[in-house]
């Protein structure tokens, strides 16, 4: 199967690699081995360690150790807590999560990347300058919305309300905000890749197939988080089940490759390159909840 992904940032690599490491704790060495599977530098690895270490994005535990810092455990475990739609799904003209930001600032470039992460995450789309909404169908209602959006980032300035009766012309414009039908092709095209990859993944050796299991699980897992769970008849809810479904199974096994691959693998890449029958990997069994791999990032 031929990849169409691109290889990571180190720093979102590391990032993502102590969301899955044992206790999440992640060596030096594990760092730069990971990363040379990417053609990622042992000295862009050490750089990028420092400069996420002076940002507080991660802290060092012990010698030459690190685990994510407070902020970015925060936030990954808002992210991997996720949204669910209600079992009421609102369509059409229904009332709609707002959120108005036009009075905040825009100066400030870490503010506004949080605000837009937020935003993103859970969905909602500009409709006017600085209105931003999405439908009220998500469990909780605004009022868990509005928590959520100030865990991830948003300003406690922002407006965050529920409002209907739209005039027709914004009615057509909050509309045409998503893409249906794109959404689930989108859903339905992630869900092939991942099963091809699943289905072939015993015949793998452990370095290339923690390599693409990496690339393919980020890149399904940023789809996931920041899909903007529409209801139906706007998109094909079953289709979004069986996307999330085949992205917890594929999860289960990247998280397999790569523990093994942390454990065992760094220690041999350079003693050889032959790999053996038995250092074949299959998929994991078990499904848990997806890690929130690549949550860190703003929406493109």
């Amino acid at each position: 199967m031929r990849m169409h992904t691109m290889n990571p940032e180190p720093r979102h690599l590391i990032l993502n690699l102590l969301l899955v490491a044992a206790q999440r704790r992640l060596s030096a060495r594990e760092a730069v081995g990971a990363c040379a599977l990417f053609g990622i530098r042992e000295n862009s690895v050490r750089v990028t360690l420092a400069r996420l270490s002076a940002a507080g994005l991660v802290e060092a535990v012990d010698r030459g150790e690190y685990r994510l810092g407070p902020g970015a455990a925060r936030l990954a475990d808002e992210v991997a807590t996720g949204a669910m739609p209600s079992a009421g799904c609102a369509t059409g003209t229904a009332p709609r999560i707002v959120v108005h930001v036009g009075d905040l600032g825009r100066s400030d470039r870490a503010a506004l990347r949080a605000r837009d992460r937020a935003l993103g995450i859970l969905g909602l789309r500009e409709l006017d300058r600085g209105l931003f909404l999405r439908p009220d169908n998500l469990a909780g209602g605004v009022e868990a919305a509005r928590e959520r959006l100030l865990k991830l980032g948003l300003e406690p300035e922002a407006a965050v309300f529920v409002a209907h009766g739209f005039d027709a012309a914004r009615e057509r414009r909050a509309a045409a905000l998503w893409d249906g039908r794109a959404l689930t092709q989108a859903w339905r095209e992630t869900r092939g890749r991942l099963e091809g990859w699943l289905a072939r993944a015993a015949s793998l050796a452990l370095e290339p197939a923690a390599r693409e299991s990496y690339l393919l699980g980020n890149a399904a897992i940023r789809q996931l988080v920041f899909d903007p769970l529409l209801p139906a008849p706007l998109v094909d809810v079953d289709a979004r089940r069986d996307f999330l479904d085949a992205v917890v199974r594929f999860d289960a096994a990247g998280h397999a490759i790569w523990n093994r691959f942390l454990r065992d693998g760094i220690g041999r890449r350079a003693s050889t390159r032959a790999r053996p029958a038995s250092d074949r990997v299959g998929p994991a069994r078990g499904a848990p909840r997806p890690a929130p791999a690549a949550t860190l990032e703003t929406p493109s």
